[in-house]
């Protein structure tokens, strides 16, 4: 058996265009999800500013922007193979500002939940990838992608120390217009760095395709996969209707809220690392899964009964952000191990509508519990998500360490295409194969303990 022809060693390097059109895209990204998060941390101190804010309408407010999301995202990423990615890109980032102008302007909550939902409508996160699958190669793309999630993961962790300092300064309002400059921010960037694609294809691996969609409900693993992303962002959103109250009812004014969460967050990132390592390389996925709810579900328990006190509030965080990251590293993964050949992209799509649905029942759920029953009842709604994910992740069975491998096959003779598909099969290590014309690749599932690199190359050559 041949030694694997795809090791950190051989791995090809991103090509200039490559690297500019990663990071350009990453960054824009980054900027549309910063300017979500920024509001988390900080509305729930400032709401009460606004004619007409209840708790179930600051809720709605925090949440509105995943709604929108998770209708809008498919769609767009569909419409962007009509009419061309930067278009919708475009578009999506003109919502955005407009929504952040309009909740900068709001003086009353239903203003600002109008706002946050054309925030949310600027879906542009499936147009971004697609656009990414356009402009690198097979063999570079996941790590082209893998940019792009970091970026995410980092304009979270900005916006929680950079919100409560930009609350005070600027206002809530200031933070809108400044999430509105953002947006304009990553036109200049989508427009000067960006590359423009030599042609748009559909990309099995990145973006969904619709006559996928039936396949991947029907699918119990990731049915399960979705409900964890699901169950985690409704839990998270849900802790900052109350979190930045019960904060400053334990002595810690608004502005110095970084203080809690910066070294909260280095913290949790640290933690992290070991559970991901026992998740990937020990095997250990579902003791993984099954002791980050329970862990999860003991924390915001914690935070119902515990006295306000600002040592106890962050080691509570503390577990909550670790297992967060944990579970943002981990459960994507899970997704593109159990998705069949081909069909990444678009179970990757409907994990996250379900991630902005979470944020969405989130934000309103929590409002609601507080509204009804008071702070208490917000940790308790998020326990009981919890509890549901530990249900959940009790009766997942974890799928086989399969690897998604993208193998260049250039035009494609019609004599080849029948005994193609046979032909890749009969190598050992390959379980899945589907032939995509269109792309000129075979979408390939491999066991990487058993694949023989050099049959599978040569079959490739042969076609």
């Amino acid at each position: 058996m041949s030694r694997p022809a795809s090791t950190r060693a051989d791995l090809p390097p991103l090509s200039a265009l490559e690297r500019r059109a990663a990071g350009g895209l990453a960054a824009i990204f980054a900027l549309r999800m910063l300017g979500l998060f920024m509001i988390l941390p900080v509305f729930a101190l400032y709401a009460h500013d606004l004619a007409g804010a209840t708790p179930l309408l600051v809720g709605l407010a925090i949440g509105a922007y995943g709604l929108t999301q998770a209708l809008l995202q498919i769609p767009f990423g569909l419409l962007s193979d009509r009419i061309g990615r930067k278009p919708v890109i475009y578009g999506g980032l003109m919502l955005f500002a407009l929504g952040s102008v309009i909740a900068a302007l709001a003086d009353s909550i239903q203003w600002v939940i109008i706002g946050r939902a054309l925030q949310g409508s600027g879906a542009v996160a499936a147009a971004i990838i697609a656009l990414t699958a356009d402009l690198t190669r097979e063999s570079v793309r996941t790590r082209a992608l893998a940019v792009i999630g970091i970026s995410v993961a980092l304009s979270f962790a900005a916006a929680l120390v950079l919100a409560p300092v930009l609350g005070e300064l600027i206002g809530v309002s200031g933070i809108f217009w400044l999430t509105g400059a953002l947006a304009l921010l990553g036109m200049g960037l989508l427009a000067r760095v960006v590359p423009s694609p030599g042609r748009s294809a559909t990309h099995r691996d990145a973006e969904p395709v619709p006559d996928q969609l039936a396949g991947v409900l029907a699918d119990r693993t990731l049915l399960r996969l979705d409900a964890g992303i699901f169950l985690l962002h409704l839990t998270m959103v849900s802790l900052f209707v109350v979190l930045p109250l019960s904060l400053a009812e334990a002595g810690l004014a608004g502005a110095a809220h970084w203080q809690v969460y910066l070294p909260v967050v280095l913290a949790a990132i640290v933690l992290m690392v070991p559970f991901i390592i026992a998740a990937e390389r020990a095997g250990r996925v579902r003791g993984v899964l099954v002791g980050s709810a329970a862990a999860l579900a003991a924390a915001l328990l914690g935070f119902a009964v515990a006295p306000a006190n600002l040592w106890l509030l962050a080691a509570l965080l503390t577990v909550m952000f670790t297992v967060f990251n944990l579970l943002e590293a981990v459960l994507p993964s899970l997704v593109s191990k159990a998705a069949g050949a081909g069909a990444k992209g678009t179970a990757m799509g409907v994990f996250a509508s379900a991630q902005f649905t979470g944020a969405f029942l989130g934000g309103l759920l929590g409002g609601l519990a507080h509204e009804r029953f008071g702070p208490e009842a917000v940790y308790l709604v998020g326990a009981g998500a919890a509890l549901v994910w530990l249900a959940v992740a009790w009766t997942l069975r974890p799928p086989g360490q399969l690897a998604s491998h993208l193998l260049p096959l250039g035009e494609l003779p019609a004599t080849a295409l029948p005994t193609l598909r046979e032909r890749l099969l009969a190598v050992p290590g390959v379980e899945e194969a589907v032939i995509a014309v269109d792309e000129g690749v075979a979408h390939l599932k491999v066991d990487n303990r058993r694949i023989d690199w050099a049959r599978l190359t040569a079959t490739a050559a042969e076609v």
